[in-house]
């Protein structure tokens, strides 16, 4: 569901930047949410591992 969201909104600020031709702003944009979605990926399974470790610890 969560993904049905990012890509309709990814849709309509597509649309609105094709019309007021802020294409470049809507790329590096873009670029810039792919890269937060990794680290939040990243640091997501990095917390998974730290539970796991401080579980085996205990």
């Amino acid at each position: 569901m969560q993904n049905f969201y990012f890509i309709t909104l990814a849709f309509v600020l597509g649309i609105v930047a094709f019309i007021t031709g802020e294409i470049v702003t809507f790329v590096m944009l873009g670029f810039i949410l792919l890269s937060l979605q990794n680290i939040h990926r990243v640091l997501k399974e990095m917390l998974e591992v730290q539970k796991q470790n401080q579980n085996e610890q205990s």
